[in-house]
C-alpha cells in the first residue's frame, strides 16, 4: 500500500527532524523540505493516473478540453501552494506563508476566469 510507504517516510523524517534539532536546528527545515519532495515524488504515478481518468471521462462526457485543463490547473496551485505554506510554517515563517495563500487564492480565482467567463455566457443567454 501506498499510504503505508507515506506514513513511513513521514514518520522517519520527523524522527530524523527531531534529532538534528537537538544538534542542528538550522537543518531540520532541509530535512523537512526534503520529505515533502520524496513523498510528492511518490504521489506522481497516482496523480498520472487521476489525470487520465478524468481526460477520459471528459472524452467519453464531451465536456471542453479547456475546462478540464483549468480545473486541473487549479488543483496543482492548491496542491503546491499547501506544500509550500507548510514549509513556510515548519520553518516559522507563518508571515510568508499567508502572503503564499493570499497569492495562490489570487492565481486560482484568475486562472478560473474562463470558466465563470463561460458560466456567465451561458447564463446571459437564458437570460431574456
Amino acid at each position: 500500500m501506498d499510504i503505508i510507504k507515506l506514513i513511513g517516510v513521514g514518520l522517519i523524517s520527523l524522527v530524523i527532524i527531531i534529532i538534528v534539532k537537538q544538534y542542528k536546528p538550522e537543518f531540520a527545515i532541509y530535512v523537512s523540505l526534503t520529505a515533502g519532495i520524496l513523498i510528492l515524488g511518490m504521489t506522481f504515478d497516482t496523480i498520472t493516473q487521476i489525470v487520465n481518468l478524468i481526460e477520459n471521462y471528459s472524452q467519453k462526457v464531451s465536456i471542453s478540453n479547456k475546462f478540464i485543463i483549468v480545473l486541473l490547473k487549479i488543483t496543482g496551485i492548491a496542491i503546491l501552494s499547501e506544500f509550500a505554506t507548510s514549509i513556510c510554517k515548519d520553518a516559522g515563517e507563518s508571515a510568508i506563508a499567508s502572503k503564499i495563500e493570499i497569492g495562490s487564492k489570487i492565481m486560482i480565482i484568475s486562472a478560473s476566469i474562463p470558466i465563470i467567463s463561460s458560466l456567465l455566457e451561458v447564463v446571459l443567454k437564458v437570460l431574456p
